[in-house]
């Protein structure tokens, strides 16, 4: 049986025209958040994609860094 993890509703801004969170910084905590997850996943194949989705987002955080830096 899997495990149910709750996650905390995000609160509402004062101002709702910027973003709450960088799009580099979301990618950074979702890279995070998978890394301390995967280790509790029993089932092979869910395992196995949570893998996958880090590897994509590890490439493409990496590729804005790079852009960023000028490389």
């Amino acid at each position: 049986m899997g495990q149910v993890i709750a996650f905390r509703r995000l609160q509402q801004s004062s101002a709702p025209s910027e973003p709450a969170l960088g799009l580099m910084s979301a990618v950074d905590f979702a890279l995070r958040d998978l890394v301390e997850i995967m280790p509790h996943i029993a089932l092979d194949t869910a395992r196995e994609q949570a893998e996958a989705c880090r590897a994509m987002l590890a490439q493409a955080f990496d590729a804005e860094v790079e852009a960023e830096l000028g490389g």
